[in-house]
């Protein structure tokens, strides 16, 4: 304990909360040392000390690094549940006193308004005074401070939470972070991630899962303007901090479109689109060590998205290609797209090539042997070819 006290002397202290990797069983010293690792990357170039006792990590951060950096790692890495900025002292009553008064005197009690309780938590039972003595003692604290604060220990707007073990540790009410398990321990995927809204979701999801991911985006230009690809990477942008960084991948897809309006019926064209994209898709994951692949489809959202059409673009993947809002309405998603900050974005007037050489009438309800057929005569392997060997990359920064 001395060697961490002088490691960590005049560093500011955080309180994690884990969540899910709690209830893991022998394997969860990999769950707690990838989250460890996500965090410290992070958290750099600034100097921090992360340990971790009795289900909870104790971030010690250099003083010179800014709150809202911290606070912007936590929100964005999965694996986290809520954290605090917590102060630390010895357990001396008076020094306790002393350290709710400066407590009390910022966000969220400054206002001196509102509801709040105190919680304690007693793992030294040696401590002379119970919990309950603690909350009725530190209570009293905040309301000669704050006297139009009210009690309430169901409902409370404010916390100030207390935990005496090896030392007291004393913190305002937490901010949530994100939950899930943390990015890295489920593998590697492809998520292909256009200009709308669904996609960049899914990818958020699947992180959350502790999928690392890239992103492959299809740019048809002059069909899709520079605008669109611009949207496209401020999105992979915004999910690289969840995702601890990506690059995205960009395929110019623009002779292939072309030769799928001219080489196949007009309301077969989206169903090809999709299948040519999932053969690149493939390809290309098999290059980068992906074992999966990502996409925003919801089931029967639109047209291309039906049980039938599905099953026939699965059939162009050896891969798995993993659908996180199938089950989804467009309502659901859309509150996701607001909560991570990517709807925005997403919904920016700049159309991607799904959408510029969408047929009038699309097939819905495809055969897949018929459609199987379709796809091989057109003849079309040497230019997807070609455009898996011209692709641009663009990487994104997990502190993006």
């Amino acid at each position: 304990m001395e060697g961490r006290k002088s490691e960590t002397e005049g560093m500011a202290l955080y309180l994690i909360k884990l969540g899910e990797i709690s209830l893991k069983g022998l394997n969860r010293g990999f769950f707690e040392k990838k989250l460890k690792n996500n965090i410290k990357l992070k958290i750099h170039p600034y100097r921090s000390v992360l340990t971790r006792e009795k289900g909870r990590f104790y971030l010690y951060v250099d003083p010179s690094c800014p709150d809202e950096h911290v606070e912007r790692t936590l929100k964005t890495t999965f694996g986290v549940v809520g954290f605090s900025r917590a102060l630390v002292c010895n357990k001396d009553w008076d020094e306790m006193c002393a350290c709710a008064k400066t407590l009390i005197e910022k966000e969220p009690f400054a206002c001196g308004e509102g509801t709040f309780k105190v919680e304690a938590r007693r793992g030294d039972k040696s401590f002379p005074m119970n919990s309950y003595q603690i909350e009725a003692n530190l209570g009293g604290i905040v309301l000669d401070r704050h006297p139009s604060m009210k009690v309430d220990v169901h409902k409370p707007q404010k916390e100030l939470m207390v935990e005496v073990r090896d030392k007291v540790y004393m913190y305002t009410s937490p901010v949530d972070g994100p939950g899930g398990l943390p990015v890295g321990t489920a593998g590697k995927g492809l998520l292909l991630l256009s200009g709308g809204i669904d996609s960049p979701v899914a990818g958020w999801r699947m992180a959350k899962r502790g999928l690392k991911q890239d992103c492959l985006y299809f740019h048809a230009y002059p069909y899709t303007s520079e605008q669109a690809l611009q949207k496209v990477k401020d999105l992979a942008r915004l999910i690289a901090p969840y995702n601890m960084g990506t690059n995205l991948v960009v395929v110019n897809f623009t002779e292939c479109e072309l030769w799928i309006k001219e080489h196949s019926k007009e309301e077969e064209h989206t169903l090809m689109m999709r299948a040519c994209m999932m053969k690149v898709a493939n390809a290309i994951a098999k290059k980068r060590d992906c074992k999966v692949l990502v996409t925003g489809e919801a089931l029967g959202q639109v047209a291309s998205q039906t049980l039938e059409s599905i099953c026939f673009t699965n059939s162009m993947s050896e891969l798995p290609v993993l659908r996180p809002l199938v089950a989804m309405d467009k309502g659901e998603i859309i509150d996701t797209a607001r909560a991570i900050g990517t709807y925005e974005t997403s919904i920016l007037p700049y159309d991607d090539c799904c959408v510029v050489f969408s047929p009038k009438h699309p097939l819905v309800r495809p055969d897949v042997q018929a459609q199987t057929v379709s796809y091989r005569e057109m003849g079309i392997e040497e230019l997807l070819a070609k455009a898996i060997d011209s692709v641009e990359e663009f990487p994104m920064g997990y502190n993006a």
